[in-house]
């Protein structure tokens, strides 16, 4: 039995659906979220910068006695994963990019499509990935740069938001054909029913509920299982905007939790 807090980061909320999946997988887990709203989006930065970004929140979340470190970002896990886990070598970190692309080949998926940032396209990490188990995968990546700001900014719910995945995925979905879609960013998750509704014969795979399934393994596997009924989270971000707490009163209405500004910049 292990009751110290599991440590979720993202550069904004998506991450914050990687959470909604734990809750409902294992609800007496604590959890400590760092959404980097004051810097988000990850997407269009350079390598080097999401490596420092995402090395001051593992600090952070770390002094934070935190037991295991969820990445809920494709856009960090493709880069900095690597370098986190040198960093810590004693601290279970997971990303989201390992446990989809295991699911996807256990699946027996042929043809698959990756929906994700310009920085998580561009790293190929997927494509990499699905060809390693599985050299006659066929991949076909899509950057998607205005998803996450308009997520940020609160159009999901939006004619604009139904516009924008049209405009992305009519043309990239008639000429690959994909049967399988990943979608490669935490934020995803919640434009899925955009993407269901236009394209119903596509099956999606959710990078956000995949690492759960992974962590909640881990942690029966190594006997690190919270028994906690009085399960308090903790919510920190670089900006408190009013969308952050939109999405955080949305996904965990009813539930105790605390949301506090704290920038980690030096």
């Amino acid at each position: 039995m292990d009751n110290r807090p599991i440590g979720f980061f993202d550069s904004g909320l998506g991450g914050l659906t990687s959470v909604y999946e734990l809750h409902k997988m294992l609800p007496e887990e604590k959890v400590i979220y760092y959404g980097d709203t004051a810097r988000t989006p990850y997407g269009s930065k350079s390598p080097e910068t999401i490596k420092k970004f995402a090395t001051q929140i593992v600090d952070y979340l770390v002094s934070k006695d935190t037991k295991m470190i969820i990445i809920a970002c494709n856009t960090v896990t493709s880069w900095a994963l690597d370098s986190l886990r040198e960093r810590y070598p004693d601290m279970p970190i997971l990303g989201v990019i390992g446990p989809t692309v295991r699911k996807v080949v256990n699946d027996g998926c042929t043809k698959v499509g990756v929906l994700a940032t310009k920085a998580t396209v561009n790293s190929d990490v997927y494509g990499k990935s699905l060809k390693a188990l599985d050299p006659d995968i066929e991949v076909h990546s899509l950057a998607c740069p205005a998803i996450v700001p308009l997520i940020e900014e609160g159009f999901t719910d939006t004619e604009i938001m139904d516009l924008t995945v049209r405009h992305y995925m009519d043309d990239f979905v008639e000429k690959t054909d994909v049967h399988d879609l990943i979608l490669g960013c935490t934020h995803y998750p919640l434009i899925a029913k955009h993407i269901r509704k236009h394209y119903p014969h596509i099956r999606l795979y959710s990078s956000s509920a995949e690492v759960i399934g992974e962590a909640a393994e881990l942690l029966r596997e190594k006997d690190m299982l919270a028994h906690d009924s009085d399960r308090q989270d903790r919510y920190y971000a670089s900006d408190l905007s009013e969308n952050f707490i939109s999405m955080t009163d949305l996904l965990f209405a009813g539930t105790d939790f605390r949301v506090k500004l704290k920038s980690l910049d030096e």
